[in-house]
Formats: C-alpha cells, structure tokens, sequence
C-alpha cells in the first residue's frame, strides 16, 4: 500500500511543492512546527532513512541542502534545523526547519502550526524562487 507521501509524490493528494527530480521531492509540511517547515522525500518507499543505498542516502541530503539554502533566502531565520525522526510516517523524510531559537525545533503535538492557504503558496514560491 502506497504512503501517503507516495501518494503526494503521484500528485493523488494536494501539496505545497518546493521541488523534485528524478529521485527526490520537497514540499511544505501541512503541520509544520515553524513557518516555511518543509520535508524532504525519497521517491523510493522505504520506511526506515538508513535502509536506503548509500549514494541514495548521500543524494537525499545533497537535495535537502539545496532546499535548506533556499529556506534560508526565503524566509526570516538564524538556521534551518534538520530533523529525522520517522515515526509518525513509514517512508524516509527529513524535516527542514526554518529556526529563531532552539525551541522551534519542537515537534509535540501543542507546536504544531497552521497557516492560511494563502500564507503556504507564498512561501512556497518564496522559496522554489530562491532554487
């Protein structure tokens, strides 16, 4: 049964895409824990980030640095966190958080954000035009 990141990936559900190529894709976290929080995929289902082959791990964090800096252009932040935690969806993914503080990087269910629609495509596009 396919994720559901695999099934944003197909296009069967709505996103925010940042980006994607032949392997990997980025796109807004619908649940972020910051403003601009985005999450970076492999297109390869695999529930667990060191099952995947060692130059396809390499190339997911190579993706993922290229996605952190147009972050960092984008939007207002001292740093992009990175976190892997891998729980709460069976398929690899790294967050991308945009941080102020260290507190930011906070991923209980009371830090969970939302943002009106409109706010999530113009970051979006802030960021895809910083690629």
């Amino acid at each position: 049964m396919a994720t559901i990141f695999s099934k944003i990936i197909a296009g069967e559900i709505p996103c925010y895409k940042i980006a994607e190529d032949e392997n990997y894709f980025a796109f807004l976290d619908i649940n972020p824990v910051s403003f601009g929080h985005t999450l970076v995929v492999p297109k390869i289902e695999d529930d667990y980030i060191f099952n995947l082959d060692p130059d396809y791990y390499a190339g997911l964090w190579k993706f993922a640095q290229k996605i952190a800096k147009a972050q960092k252009e984008a939007i207002e932040c001292k740093r992009i966190g990175i976190a892997v935690i891998g729980l709460e969806v069976p398929h690899a993914h790294i967050h991308l958080v945009p941080l102020t503080k260290e507190g930011d990087l906070d991923f209980s269910a009371s830090n969970k954000k939302t943002f009106p629609k409109e706010q999530m495509e113009e970051v979006a596009q802030k960021i895809r035009e910083k690629l």
